[in-house]
């Protein structure tokens, strides 16, 4: 079955903008599903599309790349026989899937656009690792574009429901209310989400079994996947990238989900694992959250990089990782989850979820933490900071409809003319109240 990604869209007005004169690289983690969108917009938008998956590469193909790049015409002539396609100019998409695992290609892409006469798009994962282009020069006319897992609303659309979060954008544009049925539905739908997360091919495995279980086993080939890479790609320091990996649930199951790294061990400093901590994030497997201890406009400015939460990139994965100590998790264990009776902390999840639909509308994550042994009123954690026009919003991640909020009224107060909106996100449906927006989890993408 096809899934109806956003990428899509954002791959269509790179050709009609670009018109050859940049090559677009899709970054992403591993199984998101950057071959098979490139594949699709190759062959849907284009005469012709060539696929050279470096992942498959053969001594004719390094023959290729490695004596015929001093007259392009031959070159492509060479390529096109190796695949058996016919080149049209302006009309066929040149693919170079996962580029990491051959960087001349990707050194090659400056001198391919200047020959102009076909478009180049790069796919790849740990792109921007030291041992991936240490050796060449990063072209400057390559533009960059991330792909995440399946947001909700794209989760939505796979169910054939291509209108409903309009209506949740709707509601949130005009501030009110989805009304009861719709919210339930929503609210339910969305749970289903955090189970079976958003990446492709578990989304497809529940889809055709509505089984939970199989997609749980999709769901660990992914995690598993992961360490395999980590194995791989992290040699010198891979235990402390499985370590600081390892730990992402026990830490984020803490009320201050601040990473300890005392719980891996107790002499342990982050200038040792630092290296772990961007091994991850350069693999997009995990999603680092900044305390911004001043927080003003341009967070970044700010921003305390020894001070970070990790986030998974995906809750659904979060999930299965969480009851790793299981071969699978049961059928009853993630029904219980998705009718909200599982006896566990889910807002560790909700949290994560949250993480994960913002950086998918493009927002780096930051929070805000302070503590303060003898003034009350100078401590506080708040889950996330986002800018808004010349504002800052703090947010609020609520599992459940609890709806006491210290610290952002102790936020407010601190930082009094920075703040704009401030939101309580949780699962009730959307009502504003002051200046605080209660806001179902569902529609965070709409922030």
């Amino acid at each position: 079955m096809e899934l109806r990604r956003k990428i899509y869209d954002k791959l269509c007005e790179w050709k009609h903008k670009s018109n050859g004169r940049s090559a677009i690289l899709i970054e992403g983690a591993r199984r998101v599903g950057k071959s098979y969108i490139s594949k699709q917009f190759g062959e849907n938008e284009y005469k012709s599309c060539i696929i050279v998956d470096f992942s498959l590469i053969t001594d004719d193909l390094i023959d290729i790349f490695e004596h015929d790049i001093n007259d392009f015409d031959f070159f492509f002539n060479r390529l096109a026989a190796y695949y058996g396609k016919r080149l049209y100019e302006r009309d066929t998409l040149i693919i170079f899937d996962e580029v990491q695992l051959y960087p001349k290609a990707r050194q090659l892409v400056k001198h391919l656009i200047a020959y102009g006469k076909y478009d180049i798009l790069e796919t790849g994962s740990l792109i921007t690792l030291k041992k991936n282009i240490e050796d060449i020069v990063i072209p400057s006319e390559e533009e960059h574009i991330s792909m995440y897992p399946l947001d909700f609303e794209e989760f939505l659309w796979s169910f054939g429901d291509e209108k409903g979060y309009d209506f949740v954008r709707m509601c949130y544009e005009k501030k009110i209310p989805l009304g009861d049925a719709i919210h339930r539905k929503m609210l339910s739908r969305f749970r289903e989400y955090l189970l079976v997360g958003g990446m492709p091919q578990a989304v497809t495995m529940y889809i055709e079994t509505k089984s939970f279980e199989e997609t749980d086993k999709i769901k660990r080939r992914i995690l598993r996947l992961y360490r395999d890479d980590v194995t791989k790609f992290a040699r010198g320091y891979e235990s402390k990238v499985l370590s600081v990996f390892d730990g992402i649930p026990s830490q984020l199951s803490k009320h201050e989900k601040k990473y300890k790294l005392s719980s891996i061990s107790k002499s342990a400093r982050f200038r040792e694992y630092e290296d772990a901590f961007i091994w991850l994030d350069e693999a997009k497997v995990v999603l680092p959250c900044f305390n911004s201890n001043h927080p003003n406009i341009g967070l970044g400015l700010n921003e305390d990089a020894t001070t970070l939460k990790c986030y998974m990139n995906d809750t659904g994965l979060l999930i299965s990782h969480t009851f790793s100590e299981n071969e699978i998790t049961s059928e009853e264990v993630n029904k219980a989850f998705l009718f909200g009776k599982l006896n566990l902390n889910e807002g560790m999840f909700f949290e994560n979820v949250v993480a994960q639909m913002l950086v998918s509308t493009g927002r780096k994550l930051y929070f805000y933490s302070r503590s303060d042994r003898d003034n009350s009123d100078n401590r506080m954690e708040v889950d996330f900071l986002i800018q808004n026009e010349k504002k800052i919003s703090p947010i609020e991640v609520k599992s459940s409809s609890y709806q006491r909020h210290a610290s952002l009224d102790k936020f407010k107060d601190k930082f009094n003319k920075r703040v704009g909106t401030r939101y309580v996100i949780y699962t009730k449906d959307l009502r504003i109240e002051n200046d605080i927006m209660y806001m179902p989890v569902y529609m965070t993408l709409c922030v």
